[in-house]
């Protein structure tokens, strides 16, 4: 029996374990996926108590990704290393190995969305790490990336890293009325009764606004729906780099995600996708997985390309 996890702090909220378990399943694999609540302080001892235990993979969510690199003990891939964060991680006789699919989760999501990036001004909310892969990514696409976070510095600063412009969060609202694209990478509105990002008036018809949140509809995409904006929320984020990282973290891990997803990610897509719908944990219906099954034969295409 193989032992895969998720470490984060708050972890209670994460679809990952049903969503995992169900793809392992489905694939009849002798594995099993669990959430384990780990602080920034312990997550050092935590990597190593995995790895001493014999657990196969992990996956990282808030607040780590970034931190996994800064304690010395994991081999990112030069994604994750340009990204300086980390959400997946598997171990092997070469190490502990890091990588970083959130920014393909991301953009593809997107592209299920009807939504394109190339040539698009896009406003990103934080500067974490989903914030910085998914601006990354983004960039990568030819975007032209606007980061506003509570700390100006440590916008600046991933403004600076990837060629964008970097804000205080007091700018967001003139920055959202000049962006195309409105994403927030934050974890602000995963729980009722979080502030608003933004004021209701803030958003307009033609807009795509995308929140990273995907374990309650968020006010920021009730108020940029009302505007006739596309709204959506993370859970095909969640999907597509969970089918990625389910293929380069779970069977092959010592391959990287990019490898493995060009051997063919379209089936594990497919997998998570249904997987998702049948436990009924998130909204997604049958209709949505279309998009998605046909975009499948493209997507080897489209990562060979990254």
């Amino acid at each position: 029996m193989k032992i895969y996890g998720i470490f984060g702090d708050p972890i209670e909220h994460s679809l990952s374990p049903a969503m995992q378990n169900a793809a392992l399943l489905a694939m009849g694999m002798e594995a099993c996926y669990h959430a384990f609540r780990v602080g920034e302080d312990k997550l050092k001892d935590a990597l190593l108590g995995a790895r001493a235990m014999g657990f196969s993979g992990l996956n990282l969510t808030i607040p780590l990704k970034e931190k996994a690199l800064m304690i010395g003990v994991l081999e990112p891939d030069p994604l994750a290393r340009a990204i300086k964060a980390v959400n997946t991680i598997s171990f092997s006789d070469r190490g502990i190995l890091g990588y970083n699919t959130d920014g393909w989760g991301a953009s593809l999501a997107l592209q299920e969305a009807g939504v394109s990036v190339r040539g698009r001004k896009v406003l990103i909310i934080g500067a974490g790490g989903a914030a910085r892969a998914i601006a990354y990514t983004l960039k990568q696409e030819g975007s032209e990336i606007l980061i506003a976070n509570r700390s100006l510095k440590r916008a600046e600063e991933l403004a600076a890293q990837i060629g964008a412009e970097g804000y205080d969060i007091s700018d967001l609202k003139s920055l959202a009325a000049r962006s195309e694209i409105i994403i927030n990478c934050t974890s602000v509105g995963m729980r009722e009764g979080d502030p608003r990002l933004l004021e209701q008036d803030s958003f307009s018809e033609g807009q795509a606004v995308f929140d990273i949140v995907y374990n309650r509809e968020t006010e920021l995409l009730q108020d940029a729906r009302r505007a006739g904006a596309v709204a959506r929320d993370g859970a095909m984020m969640l999907v597509y780099q969970g089918a990625l990282v389910l293929l380069a973290g779970l069977i092959s891990p010592i391959l990287s995600p990019l490898a493995v997803a060009q051997m063919g990610c379209a089936g594990g897509i497919i997998i998570f996708a249904l997987g998702l719908n049948l436990l009924k944990i998130t909204s997604i219906k049958v209709a949505d997985l279309l998009p998605a099954i046909l975009l499948a034969p493209f997507i080897s295409l489209l990562t060979g390309l990254l």
